[in-house]
Order: structure tokens, then sequence, then C-alpha cells
């Protein structure tokens, strides 16, 4: 009888995919788990040092401002250096940074500067890291094999960052506030040694002086302005995350409000976002074999285009929950797809830089959506949100149907050469 861990192993990453996808596969994990604890003790850290919403706003802001700031510098890096080591590197630095925050807690020296300088750091050592990370896999597994891998690591993601490990850090957070970024500080030291074991196919061999990176950084936008799919792709994704936005910026009031679930309302439907999620990336190798990457991308911003209505119309909480599990599933499945994709489309010698402009646009529509959203609550009510974001994705919906056919197959139209 087959040895179950052995089993067990080949279920959650199959031997096809080789040694180093299941050592960078465990890396995330442990990462995830560390930052799983610290996504609920983070913001009972900053409720426990103020009350200031304004303050309290600007904990979360920190985590979108470095991508704006550095993921194209992030990408050009990943380009031009080890991209295995530029993981290490980062994983070490964001180790050192809680350590320095733990100091401080332990010392009762904390206070919302150092809060604030401390998820900076993070936020910014956390793009060099997912600037490199995103790079590693197709040379790491079979080019067929991408989609299967990209769901086992958004499988990682959900399970430990948004499912599990949230109350183990609230928990964790209560027998001690220094405990979570310490646990923290240890998954990213393990992190760091198990992607050291990764083993990454030759690349393109760099020059001994590389092209300055103001040149970098205009040969990735370059590229991707002159690879009509994969523009469109970039465009989507910034378009459909500012009707998102504007939609998710009011759920917690959403859920009091609307839906009438009290304060641990909001927790449930983040909640049956993951349980979608998981049953999402679970199923993405039986979706990807049985339909088109296109339809697989129409059917899923449909999903996307009809959540907005039918949270805009319920006032049902268990309807609203079974919506949510559903649209959670769609997001990382369509989230796996557009990886897929690009990193099927993008040639390996700007596949850092091209990266960066993606996750610049998924954080700028964000940045744009959350503010409209609060606007339109404000001005006509707390459902208003959710009737821009269907009418905004219907009309994209629209506008891009017939695109997806070329998004999907975007590895098989000619790129033009880098630079």
């Amino acid at each position: 009888m087959p040895n179950p861990v052995a089993r067990a192993a080949e279920v959650i990453a199959p031997a096809r995919l080789g040694r180093p996808f299941r050592w960078l596969l465990a890396s995330s994990f442990v990462n995830n788990v560390g930052d799983g604890v610290v996504l609920a003790a983070g913001p009972l850290l900053v409720a426990s040092l103020t009350q200031d919403p304004f303050l309290v706003s600007l904990a979360l802001f920190m985590g979108y401002l470095p991508v704006l700031l550095f993921a194209l510098i992030g990408g050009v890096a990943a380009d031009r250096f080890d991209r295995r080591r530029m993981v290490i590197v980062a994983d070490l630095g964001r180790a050192l940074v809680l350590v320095a925050l733990v100091s401080t807690i332990v010392a009762g020296a904390e206070g919302i500067p150092l809060v604030l300088l401390a998820l900076f750091l993070l936020g910014t050592l956390e793009t060099f890291a997912d600037s490199a990370s995103s790079t590693l896999l197709p040379g790491i597994v079979a080019r067929a094999d991408l989609g299967t891998a990209n769901a086992r690591m958004q499988s990682a993601f959900v399970l430990a960052n948004q499912l599990l490990l949230p109350p183990v850090g609230a928990f964790l957070f209560v027998v001690g506030p220094a405990v979570p970024f310490a646990t923290n500080a240890i998954c990213f030291v393990v992190g760091a040694l198990l992607v050291s074991r990764v083993v990454v196919r030759g690349r393109v061999a760099r020059s001994a002086a590389p092209d300055p990176v103001r040149t970098q950084l205009a040969e990735g936008v370059r590229w991707l302005l002159h690879h009509p799919p994969m523009r469109t792709l970039a465009l989507t994704i910034f378009a459909f995350n500012v009707t998102f936005g504007a939609a998710w910026s009011v759920l917690v009031l959403y859920a009091g409000e609307r839906l009438g679930m009290g304060e641990v309302g909001f927790g449930l439907l983040t909640t049956a976002v993951a349980i979608g999620g998981l049953i999402g990336t679970s199923a993405y190798g039986f979706l990807e074999r049985r339909f088109s990457l296109a339809d697989i991308m129409r059917v899923g911003l449909l999903i996307e285009t009809f959540t907005h209505l039918s949270l805009a119309l319920t006032t049902s909480s268990v309807w609203a929950l079974g919506t949510l599990v559903v649209f959670g599933g769609h997001a990382f499945v369509w989230g796996t797809t557009a990886t897929v994709v690009r990193q099927r489309a993008v040639p390996d010698e700007v596949l850092g830089r091209v990266g960066g402009v993606y996750r610049v646009a998924i954080t700028g529509g964000m940045v744009i959506g959350t503010p409209i959203g609060g606007l339109l609550a404000t001005a006509f009510g707390i459902t208003a949100p959710f009737w821009f974001g269907f009418a905004g994705s219907a009309i994209l919906v629209a506008l891009l149907w017939r695109e997806f056919a070329h998004i999907a197959h975007a590895g098989a139209v000619e790129a033009p050469a880098p630079g």
C-alpha cells in the first residue's frame, strides 16, 4: 500500500512538477502562515495604540504605497539579478524588520510612527520578494503545467493567509502582542531556507554592464505597449480593480447596515471569499482541462459583474455569503488564469518588469476605486458602490468579450523583441 504521506504529497504537489517546485511551494506556504498570523495581529496592534480613523487608515495605505513606488523597480531588479537570491534577501530583510518591531513591543517603546515605518519597510521588501518569486515558476515547471503550479501556489495563499491563520494571529496577540510578529519573523527565516533549495533552469546570460535602470524600465513598458493581448489584459485588470475597489471599500459597513450581520459580519464575508477561493483553486486543473482559457476568463468576469448586482439587491446575509463563495472561486481562478497567460506570453528577460506593471495596475485600480466607493456611499447610500461596480463591469465585459480569445492565446502571438 502506498505511503499515505507520499500520496498526500503527490496530490498537493504532483511529482511531474519536480522537486524545485515542492521547495518553492513549501516556502510559499510557510511565508503565508506568518503573514496570515499578522493579518489579524497587525490591525489589532494599530488599534491598541490609537483610535484615530486617519491613523488606522494609514496602516492600510502602507500596504499599497510600496507597490506603487517600487513595483516597477522590483521588476527591473528581478530581470537584472538572481531571482532566487533576491527572494532570500527580501525574506531575511523582513525577518530583521519584524525582530526590530518585536524588540520595541517588548520594551514598551512601540508607537504609531514606528509601527507605520515597520509596515512600510515590510511592504517594500514584500514588493521586491513578489517581483522575483512571481518569475520563478516558468524556470521550474513545464509550460503545460503552469496552470496547475499556479493554482497550488494560490491554494497555499488562501488556506494559510486568508482562512486558517488569521484567527490564530488574533489569539496569539491576546497571549502577547509581540508573539505573532515573532512567529512571522521565524516563518520568513524558514521560508528563505526553503527557497534556497530551489534550482531554476538556466536564464539568458546578462551582460557585464547592464543598461541603466531607466532604460530597462522603458524596455519593459515598451514591450507591453507593443504586445496587444498583454496590453489589453493589463488595462482589463486595472479597470476591473477600480470597480472592485469601489464596492469592497464599504463591505465592512455593508455587512452591518444592509445585512444586519453585526460585528462579526465582515469577518464572515471575507471567510466566504476565502472558502470560495480554496474551492476554485482546487478545481483549477479540472477547469483548465475542459474549458478554454478564454471561456474561463469570460465566465469569471460575468460572475464578478453579477456579484455586484446580487449584493446591491439583497438584504439576506445567507444569500450574500453564498454569492461571495462563488465570487471567491471566480477571483482566484481568474487570477491564476491571468498569471498563466502572462507567464506563457512574456519572454523571461522582461518577465519581472512586465509583472511590475501588472502589480501597479492591480494596486492603482484599488487605490482609485476605494475613494470612489466611499464618496458614492456617502452621497447615495451603502448600495451605490455595488451599482457602480455592476454598471462598470457590465460595460467592460461587453467591450472586451471578443478580446479574451486574443488574450488567452497571447503566448502564440509573436512577441516584440525586448528593447
